[in-house]
């Protein structure tokens, strides 16, 4: 057997084996429907009924922090991540009767951070115990890692945010949070 022909054998041979390989690995079978599920949306007459969704669970509220004109900072969640990095998230909401806007004072007053418009980029975090004061992140470009463009809030509106900060060492347990226009809040680190 001539070595050219073996070659081009095999070629074709690994070739088939590929296609074959991404025919079978690109399947989109269907999930077989559950029959205990199917049979429970049935009701006693026959009908089926419109299957139930689950029951939204309300975030948990570590803190409430009220600002100025109705405005009213809700924090949710505080998490540390592997990547040593802290991130806080919560609502922003507007308690009053009127329109609400963001005051620009939640940007801070670095130039770096007010250039890339209204954000949370002036909130801090106070470690009493190892006295230090974190602040929002910033990326390459000096743009704060945190929620940007919040000019106002309609009556009754909220919108989720996020503020992401140096993870304090992993013996704090406790900091002070504060952005300006609002109370300050004490919360919990994990």
């Amino acid at each position: 057997m001539n070595v050219r022909y073996a070659r081009r054998g095999l070629t074709s041979f690994a070739v088939a084996s590929i296609a074959l390989l991404a025919v079978g690995c690109g399947s989109e079978e269907k999930p077989k429907a559950d029959k205990s599920a199917t049979s429970a949306a049935a009701t006693q007459d026959g009908q089926s009924a419109p299957a139930q969704q689950p029951a939204e669970v309300p975030a948990e509220e570590l803190a409430t922090l009220k600002g100025q004109k109705g405005l009213e900072l809700v924090i949710n969640s505080v998490e540390r991540d592997a990547g040593g990095f802290l991130t806080v998230k919560g609502r922003l909401g507007n308690t009053s009767a009127g329109v609400s806007a963001v005051p620009p004072q939640t940007s801070g007053d670095e130039t770096e951070v007010v250039k890339h418009g209204t954000s949370l980029g002036g909130a801090t975090l106070i470690d009493s115990a190892g006295k230090k004061r974190y602040y929002v992140l910033r990326d390459t470009d000096g743009r704060p890692l945190t929620t940007v463009g919040l000019s106002s809030l309609g009556p009754g509106k909220s919108t989720a945010v996020f503020m992401q900060f140096p993870a304090p060492p992993a013996s704090t347990t406790e900091v002070s949070f504060q952005l300006p226009t609002f109370e300050p809040a004490t919360l919990k680190l994990s």
